[in-house]
């Protein structure tokens, strides 16, 4: 489906990877970013630059006009935020979906592709969901990102009801080359033998490398059944899993220090003064939760597969 795609996000790790992957093949990005000045990824395309913040929808819709497909990929994630920033990330992450799908819907946008989460099934405890799967909302929500893409999942999904051509794509935790994320620094120190302890290593995850996960993205825009969702989860494994493959790729053990979710529960009160103002989340959010799912509707509809864990950590620090 090549064509002219407008992107949200591109200048994030993520949206980087969706710009590169869809000018690679053809098509004529215009990626939305705020600031023009930290394009990302983006100076690696010959993508057209758009400055907004994604804040007025009468401007979305004149930037979507012309556009065969919109990928909506900006967000906000975070563990552990104070209260002071929820109001902009519920904005960053609930706001900006509904501006950007009611602006691809009065555009007239053919096909929308929302970059929703995994993390949306909430805790799975220790059970691989699918698609079909609906958690229970009475356990409450593990973090401030949860709920809010919980909440934005739940927009596409009622514009989807009314008939919007959206397309839902839901993927696990994300890495590879460039990733600054928590998740991705505990890798790179892990494999640089710098990783003193461990901290929530039973958090259990799907690692998809980022690649893959925009290969995923262009296989949905391109042949993704209006109204499903597609997990696009990589293998499954824990923080603590992980670690040690990119301990061991790096010539290094894993770290011997395992710190206890009780001592980092005893301790929130402490947060702030180690750099966590919201310790208390960081640890209802890891400690034993698990946010799996399966990928195989993706693998039957869109063809698509995640390389393994070792494969795509051997890629992520081939420069290290």
């Amino acid at each position: 489906m090549a064509g002219r795609i407008a992107l949200t996000g591109g200048a994030g790790f993520v949206g980087g990877a969706i710009a590169q992957a869809l000018a690679a093949r053809g098509d004529d990005v215009i990626a939305l970013v705020r600031d023009r000045d930290r394009p990302g990824g983006l100076t690696e395309t010959d993508a057209t630059v758009v400055s907004d913040d994604l804040s007025d929808v009468r401007r979305l819709v004149g930037a979507f006009m012309t556009a065969d497909a919109v990928i909506h990929a900006a967000g906000s994630y975070r563990i552990g935020i104070p209260a002071s920033e929820r109001d902009a990330m519920w904005d960053a992450n609930v706001g900006t979906t509904t501006r950007v799908l009611d602006a691809a819907i009065s555009a007239g946008v053919p096909r929308v592709v929302y970059v929703s989460t995994a993390n949306a099934f909430g805790n799975t405890r220790g059970k691989v969901v699918d698609e079909t799967y609906r958690r229970n909302l009475a356990d409450g929500f593990v973090s401030w990102y949860d709920e809010t893409k919980y909440r934005a999942h739940e927009v596409a999904e009622t514009r989807i009801a009314a008939g919007a051509p959206i397309v839902v794509v839901m993927p696990s935790q994300v890495y590879g080359p460039g990733d600054h994320s928590a998740f991705g620094e505990q890798l790179a120190a892990a494999h640089a033998g710098k990783l003193k302890y461990l901290a929530l290593g039973d958090v259990g995850v799907g690692l998809v490398h980022v690649d893959d996960l925009a290969a995923g993205i262009l296989a949905a825009l391109d042949r993704g059944v209006i109204g499903r969702d597609y997990v696009l989860s990589g293998p499954l494994t824990t923080l603590a899993g992980a670690v040690t493959v990119a301990a061991r790729l790096g010539g290094h053990s894993p770290p011997r220090i395992r710190v206890p979710s009780g001592l980092l529960r005893a301790m929130a009160p402490l947060g702030q003064f180690i750099g966590q103002p919201n310790l208390r989340e960081v640890v209802s959010a890891g400690s034993g939760v698990t946010y799996w799912a399966s990928a195989d509707r993706a693998g039957e509809e869109l063809d698509w597969r995640a390389r393994d864990i070792e494969t795509g950590l051997r890629d992520t620090f081939a420069g290290a």
